[in-house]
């Protein structure tokens, strides 16, 4: 065993990194910090020490903390919440851990081992589905499989299947939506089908599974017909647990609520604030304005002013209003519907910044200098009349020279003025060095029926630039206010990119002969580098993509990380309250910080009350892109449905034993070619070179690679596209013109390929940094 470090004689010494390591991997019960010193008597201020090496060795990437407490790096806890899931060719159940980072690759299977009849009287038998709390232990020679004990099953049978039924003449069956269930229906007996007809969308219980035959269920209800892709998206509402039905309580208290008045608002009525958003935006959130400063001491400098719905006036603390926007956490956003934070009396009409109408918001105006740095700012709470209601692109037309009726009387007054304050932010931006990601947003476009119609790349305009700018800078002054107050908060946050995706990513640049430096800080500029390097090859859109899964996951929560990917110190979500919870609280403390009246948050709210609301918030974000991107990929696979057959091209977005995922050109529509389908050799996973081998021929086919492939099957119903490849792979591992290894080609005098189509919608208002 390594030596313990002991700074101070006299007292216990601290345990070393392999002392901790060790532990950890011997544990048979949940590991934290507090069981660690109870283990090598650690007491008092030596804590400290001890939460130091913590932090360091999991910094590394050795450790991970969940639920589950500390675990080795790529290993589940000691005790698992697990859901039984299908059966082994054994008839073992096979489960997978409830909680599980996508981006580590599939969850781990857990061979679940019933216990024998008699030996834990008290303990209920496992079935098919159930949820059930597991010893596990990790399976010898076979990565990423485990065997579990049962020590109490959680919820018997009560893991929702949704699906599709699909009506027979004795009967019908199921047709689970999830993709992990593709191929394994559910037979509903006669009688067991409810209200369900053919085609509709249902929940099911399950019965117990049988030996021999389809596993048989019982219709539990009917969520709606999945007639047309209009429909599409109550899959994922129901899948995903969103709720989108409001409560009577809800709706009645938005019904009841009576427009705010002057009273305690300063009257900003005459101000030229205008707002800029999508064409089919139904609420808006914000306004801005900008003026030249007339500080004889500013010269070149503005006034900027960006004004957000005051929701806070409408939805208080601890009302229907309030509980019911918590739960929901923010607003989802589909091609086809919008399930909204809060009722459309409150969203869409009394908060929404309509034109021409008085509207109560809480403000923030901005003086900056002409390079952009802000020399001070204040809040306000006022009453505001949009002056005008515009588009992006009728906004950047008048500015490019082509006003219209509408913003020909805007142009000098308010137009040339905002853009010559975004020049000045611009530079500072551009100073500052954010994380300068190019992905296009790619945007699904249905007709009338619901179908999809195209797929777009809308232009990125120098009027969203703006726009995002003026957000950025009103949440950091948020930011600033709030902390000066000494006031609780929740920030936006974003940690640096842990060590195991760095390493990851330099896997995948090495494969293009391009090296992450090993020293200096981890900067956003580093990054900015290296897509540099790339902009102008083949690899940018992919390389871009791999920079930004390299990237932590932005969170809510009351304690203060900074912004890696802004390259900002303090950061918080002031602009969106209606449809981001966070916003909501943000502006409540404002409001308490500023003495801008008595709606503000409550001195009783502590941190670790907005450190559980920012966690809560933060699942229900994940649970809504999840829901949307889910959305996305069901629309393309039912609009490919009758192109089975054809060709495209597309890019290597992943490999794994079991095959290659296929990212489509155009529309970025994500598939998979199954490893038995390569051909007649026997292909071998190349995890350094992020590559299948073939053993005989030296073939290769690798993560980044250009390839056409044949639609084989397209599951509208789970999203799911199978591809047959058409490219060769790399023959033989010859070097590349910068250091890698040669592309694959297609053979000489083969034939072009139509482009493929792409999934990736755009969102209403800008990103979610």
């Amino acid at each position: 065993m390594a030596k313990r470090i002991n700074p101070n004689p006299g007292r216990p010494a601290l345990p070393s990194r392999e002392d901790i390591l060790a532990f950890i991997a011997s544990a048979t019960e949940k590991v934290g910090k507090r069981e660690i010193a109870a283990a090598f008597g650690i007491k008092g201020a030596d804590r400290i020490g001890l939460k130091r090496i913590l932090k360091e060795i999991e910094e590394d990437g050795a450790i991970e903390r969940g639920r589950g407490g500390l675990t080795e790096a790529g290993r589940l806890p000691a005790v698992v919440l697990a859901d039984i899931r299908s059966r082994d060719r054994d008839g073992d159940f096979i489960a997978t851990p409830v909680e599980w980072d996508v981006e580590k690759g599939p969850p781990p299977k857990i061979t679940v081992m019933t216990p024998r009849p008699g030996r834990k009287p008290g303990l209920a038998a496992p079935g098919l589905n159930d949820r059930v709390l597991l010893r596990v232990a990790a399976t010898e020679g076979e990565a990423g499989r485990y065997t579990g004990r049962v020590i109490k099953v959680v919820g018997k049978n009560k893991a929702e299947i949704i699906g599709v039924y699909r009506a027979g003449k004795d009967g019908g069956r199921i047709i689970p939506v999830e993709k992990r269930a593709q191929g394994r229906e559910i037979a509903i007996p006669a009688g067991e089908e409810g209200e369900a007809r053919d085609g509709d969308l249902v929940s099911v219980s399950l019965q117990r599974e049988t030996q021999f035959g389809l596993p048989r269920g019982r219709v539990k209800e009917r969520l709606g017909s999945l007639g047309s892709e209009k429909a599409i998206s109550l899959i994922a509402l129901h899948l995903h647990h969103i709720p989108h039905v409001f409560s009577a309580a809800t709706l009645a208290e938005a019904d009841a609520v009576a427009p705010a008045g002057l009273d305690g608002r300063e009257d900003w009525r005459a101000e030229p604030l205008i707002t800029i958003d999508p064409p089919d935006a139904k609420d808006h959130d914000d306004a801005v304005m900008a003026v030249p400063d007339p500080d004889p001491a500013n010269p070149g400098g503005f006034v900027v002013t960006v004004a957000i719905a005051d929701v806070a006036a409408y939805v208080r603390p601890g009302s229907a209003l309030d509980r019911e926007a918590l739960m929901r956490g923010n607003s989802v956003y589909f091609p086809d519907r919008v399930v909204p934070m809060l009722p459309e009396r409150i969203s869409n009409d009394l908060c929404s910044l309509r034109e021409h109408e008085d509207r109560p918001a809480l403000a923030v105006r901005m003086v900056v200098t002409a390079d952009g740095t802000k020399r001070r700012h204040s809040f306000h709470r006022v009453t505001m009349r949009s002056r005008a209601k515009l588009s992006y692109a009728q906004a950047q037309a008048a500015i490019d020279g082509f006003p219209d009726e509408t913003t020909t009387p805007l142009l000098d007054p308010v137009l040339r003025p905002l853009w010559s304050a975004y020049d000045a932010l611009k530079a500072a931006r551009d100073a500052r060095g954010p994380l300068n990601l190019d992905l296009p947003e790619r945007k699904v476009l249905l007709t009338p029926d619901g179908a999809v119609d195209r797929v777009v790349v809308p232009a990125r305009l120098d009027a969203h630039r703006l726009i995002e700018e003026f957000m950025i800078q009103a949440n950091v002054a948020a930011a600033e206010t709030l902390e000066q107050a000494k006031q609780p908060l929740i920030y936006r946050v974003h940690d640096e990119p842990a060590l195991e995706k760095m390493r990851a990513l330099g896997e995948v640049l090495a494969s293009i002969g391009i090296k992450i430096p090993k020293e200096g800080a981890l900067r956003p500029a580093l990054f900015n580098r290296l897509l540099g390097a790339v902009a102008e090859t083949e690899h940018a859109i992919f390389i871009n993509e791999v920079v930004l899964r390299s990237q932590a996951q932005a969170v809510y929560a009351a304690q203060n990380l900074g912004h890696f990917g802004l390259n900002l110190r303090r950061y918080a979500h002031f602009t969106s309250p209606i449809r981001r919870y966070a916003d909501l609280i943000v502006h409540r403390a404002l409001i308490a910080a500023c003495r801008l009246g008595r709606d503000g948050l409550s001195s009783d709210v502590t941190v670790g009350m907005l450190d559980q609301i920012g966690e809560q918030i933060s699942a229900a974000e994940r649970r809504a892109m999840a829901a949307e991107r889910e959305t996305i990929d069901r629309l393309i696979a039912h609009h490919l449905a009758d192109r089975v057959g054809a060709e495209f091209t597309g890019q290597i977005s992943g490999v794994t034993r079991a095959g290659l995922f296929i990212k489509l050109d155009e529309t970025g529509a994500d598939g998979f070619v199954p490893i038995s389908t390569l051909g007649a050799d026997f292909y071998r996973h190349d995890e350094a070179r992020h590559a299948l081998v073939g053993e005989r021929s030296g073939e290769t086919h690798r993560l980044g690679d250009r390839v056409e492939v044949r639609l084989v099957e397209a599951a509208a119903v789970a999203g799911a596209l199978r591809f047959e490849l058409l490219s060769d792979g790399q023959s033989r591992p010859t070097r590349g013109p910068a250091g890698g290894k040669a592309r694959a080609t297609r053979k000489a005098g083969a034939p072009g390929r139509p482009p493929g189509i792409r999934n990736s919608g755009s969102r209403h208002r800008g990103s979610r940094r």
